[in-house]
C-alpha cells in the first residue's frame, strides 16, 4: 500500500472526525410561522422569508422555520393570538395590532409623534424598551424579537383633498395602531382592514382613504388606482417596527445557541428592511408623482390638533392603565432627550442640506 495514500486518507478521515456537523449535533427543529403582510410585498414579506433563509444557513439547515402568508394558517390580525396559544411556535406580526388585549402592546411597535427608526432602536437595545416589554409578551403567551422596521411612513392615501380640521369630520380612513384612536377625537371613522383588503375596500367606496406604508409598497397596492391625494407625513408611524413573535414555551425549549442565532437573524432583519425601503421608496414616489398622484403636506393646524388629541390619548390611557403609564413615562423620557441631541447633532445638518441642495 502507499505509505502516502495511507496517510493522506487517515489525516483527511481525523479531519472528518473533527469537523462540527451542526446539523447532526443540534436537534433538528421544524417551525411553523405566519405573518400579517401580504406574500405581493417583497420588502415587508420578504424580510419574513429573509428570517426563514438565514436562520437555515446559519445552522446548516437544522433549524427550519416555515413561513406562511395571511389567511394561510391564520387571518393577518389573528398572528399573535396563534403564537401564544401554540397554534404556531411564532409568528412575524405587530405588537399594536393587538392592543386591545393590553394598550402597551402599541409602544413596541410605534406611538403616534414617535421616534425615528434610530431612535426607536436605541430604545429597544440600549434605552431599556425590550426589558420593559418582556413581561408584556409574556402575558400574551410570546417572546417578541424586534424583526423589522420599515422606517417613516407616509399619512396615506384620500380621494379628497385635505385642507383643515373639517375635511376629517366623517371621513372614513383605514389606520392601524393608536393614531385611529387620535383621528377619532377629530371626528374621523376609523377601521383597522389587513393589508389584502384594503384596496377592494378603497375601491368600493367603504372607505375614504387609507394609510399603509410608504411610496413602494403603496405603488405594488395599487392605491393610486382609486385614490388621488397621498398625504405625509404618517405622524402615526414614525418608525413602526414588526417583531418576530415566539411561542414563549417554544423558546424556552429552544437551544440557548438556536436562541442567539435568531435574535441575531432578527436584528439583521431589522436592518435589511430599513435599509432595503430608503433604497426603493423615492423612485416609487417619483413614479407615482408621474402617473398622476397628487403629493400634499398635511395642514399645520391638522397636524397641530392631531398632537394635542395624542397628548390626550396619552393621559386618558395612562389613567386606566398602570403598565401603559409607567412605560410611556420611560419611553417619553427618552423620546425628548433623543429629540434634543438630534435637533443639535443631525437635524441642523439634514435642514441645511435639504434647503442648499433644493438651491442648486
Amino acid at each position: 500500500m502507499n505509505r502516502r495514500n495511507l496517510f493522506a486518507g487517515g489525516a483527511a478521515g481525523a479531519a472528518a472526525i473533527a469537523a462540527p456537523n451542526l446539523a447532526g449535533a443540534q436537534p433538528r427543529i421544524r417551525w411553523r410561522c405566519p405573518g400579517s403582510f401580504p406574500k405581493s410585498l417583497d420588502t415587508l414579506y420578504g424580510t419574513h422569508e429573509f428570517i426563514s433563509r438565514r436562520v437555515a444557513e446559519l445552522t446548516d439547515g437544522a433549524f427550519q422555520i416555515t413561513v406562511f402568508g395571511p389567511g394561510e394558517v391564520v387571518p393577518a390580525l389573528n398572528v399573535m393570538d396563534a403564537v401564544g396559544a401554540g397554534t404556531v411556535e411564532a409568528g412575524f406580526t405587530s405588537g399594536y395590532y393587538y392592543l386591545g388585549k393590553d394598550p402597551s402592546l402599541a409602544m413596541v411597535t410605534c406611538l403616534p409623534f414617535g421616534m425615528s427608526g434610530r431612535q426607536h432602536w436605541a430604545w429597544l437595545t440600549h434605552g431599556g424598551g425590550r426589558d420593559l416589554y418582556k413581561d408584556v409578551y409574556r402575558d400574551q403567551g410570546v417572546h417578541g424579537i424586534p424583526a423589522g422596521n420599515t422606517g417613516a411612513q407616509m399619512g396615506g392615501w384620500f380621494r379628497k383633498e385635505i385642507r383643515n380640521l373639517e375635511d376629517l369630520r366623517g371621513l372614513k380612513f383605514r389606520i392601524a395602531g393608536y393614531g385611529g384612536n387620535v383621528l377619532g377625537k377629530l371626528g374621523v371613522v376609523t377601521q383597522q382592514i389587513g393589508g389584502t383588503d384594503i384596496y377592494p375596500a378603497l375601491e368600493r367606496g367603504v372607505i375614504d382613504g387609507a394609510e399603509w406604508v410608504g411610496p413602494y409598497d403603496d405603488e405594488k397596492l395599487g392605491f393610486n388606482r382609486v385614490a388621488q391625494y397621498y398625504y405625509y407625513p404618517g405622524w402615526w408611524e414614525y418608525s413602526p417596527s414588526i417583531d418576530m413573535m415566539v411561542n414563549a414555551k417554544a423558546w424556552d425549549e429552544l437551544p440557548k445557541q438556536y436562541q442567539a442565532i435568531l435574535e441575531t437573524v432578527c436584528a439583521e432583519a431589522w436592518h435589511w428592511m430599513a435599509a432595503r425601503y430608503d433604497v426603493l421608496n423615492p423612485a416609487a414616489l417619483r413614479r407615482l408623482i408621474a402617473s398622476g398622484t397628487q403629493l400634499r403636506a398635511f395642514p399645520r393646524d391638522v397636524l397641530t390638533a392631531c398632537y394635542r388629541a395624542t397628548q390626550e390619548l396619552y393621559a386618558e390611557i395612562g389613567t386606566q392603565n398602570p403598565r401603559f403609564k409607567r412605560i410611556h413615562e420611560q419611553w417619553e423620557k427618552f423620546r425628548l432627550d433623543q429629540i434634543q441631541w438630534h435637533r443639535v447633532a443631525e437635524d441642523s445638518l439634514a435642514n441645511f442640506l435639504a434647503v442648499t441642495t433644493s438651491q442648486r
